[in-house]
């Protein structure tokens, strides 16, 4: 797909600086652009590739200034940063319409089922009975949706989606491929004999508005009730959502993050990779926890940052750190 400087500027509303007919095909970071490629420049460690790139047009912000000779066409935002985002956001839009295939007699299409207008499905998909698809989505080859499942408008599945039954999933979400909401949470219950009796898991999952779960991930339904992701969190890849968590709103979690059941995670967290968090806990608003952290308490201070295993206050830790690393020197 070819823009122009001209189309590009009008997208993004910004200000062209060079030649307003330059053509690009796909965006590329600023270090490896060739002609026809478009890029951004918005750290300041950077500024030397502005003026040694072959890239066609550049994106900076409408305060940058070059202090040397510039090859490529600039365009001047507000925010190259947010610009560049948009950009993305249009070029995949554009191809993702393309990538699907729809004429396969494999689209299970019938029996009670409310597909929105615009909304494409994949080969190979299943859909099963009382389901509602809203306007605008995209569904990829070889996704499973189980009965009386509801997604919103403009939702992405990716290929190897498993929605389970009665989930409820926003709009403008984005699940990747192989991510599986609604799978039984980890309840069984011990026996006098030793064995473990599972204990039936009727609740579902519900995923708000503009989340997106990275490949792999799994949320499990909740054993009653629901498992809630509330509007705006973001999860990698390989994290594990349990039975009845609550995860609040614009949260984010890195990858292999597991969240033990029944705990409820407030609004504006940020958790680092590798995150291990314990069950029935309470976890303020605004915590941080820093990758590997192992946390089994709560936490009921907001803007609290934490690390280690067992996690304690980030300033504590890093103070014991300096201790320990003294202790260990050699004389």
């Amino acid at each position: 797909m070819q823009l122009t400087a001209r189309e590009i500027a009008d997208l993004l509303n910004g200000e062209i600086v060079g030649n307003k007919d330059a053509t690009v095909s796909a965006p590329a970071r600023i270090e490896y652009a060739k002609p026809g490629h478009i890029c951004f420049f918005a750290n300041p460690k950077y500024e030397k590739y502005v003026y040694s790139s072959k890239a066609s047009i550049i994106l900076v912000n409408k305060t940058f200034e070059p202090s040397q000779p510039v090859s490529a066409t600039l365009i001047k935002v507000d925010d190259a940063y947010s610009a560049v985002t948009d950009l993305l956001a249009y070029y995949q839009s554009k191809k993702k319409n393309k990538d699907l295939l729809n004429s396969s007699v494999f689209h299970l299409l019938f029996r009670k089922k409310r597909i929105g207008k615009g909304t494409k499905i994949g080969d190979f998909t299943f859909i099963g009975k009382n389901v509602t698809i809203g306007k605008d989505c995209t569904v990829y080859p070889q996704v499973f949706i189980g009965d009386n499942v509801t997604i919103g408008d403009n939702t992405v599945l990716y290929p190897g989606v498993r929605i389970y039954n009665d989930c409820i999933i926003g709009s403008n979400c984005i699940i990747h491929s192989n991510v599986v909401i609604g799978a039984d949470g980890f309840g069984f219950a011990p026996r006098e004999d030793e064995t473990w009796k599972k204990i039936p898991q009727t609740g579902n999952v519900i995923i708000e508005d503009d989340v997106e779960l990275g490949a792999n991930t799994t949320v499990d339904r909740a054993t009653m009730g629901s498992t809630i992701v509330h509007k705006g969190v973001k999860l990698d890849d390989h994290c594990m959502i349990a039975h009845n968590v609550e995860v609040g709103e614009n949260t984010v979690m890195a990858a292999l993050t597991g969240i033990a059941g029944s705990t409820h995670i407030g609004n504006n967290c940020i958790f680092g990779g590798q995150v291990g968090v314990a069950g029935h806990l309470h976890i303020a608003p605004y915590t941080t926890l820093a990758a590997k952290t192992g946390l089994i308490n709560s936490v009921k201070e907001e803007h609290k940052v934490l690390i280690g295993s067992p996690a304690f206050d980030y300033n504590s830790f890093m103070r014991a750190y300096v201790k320990f690393r003294a202790s260990g020197k050699k004389d």
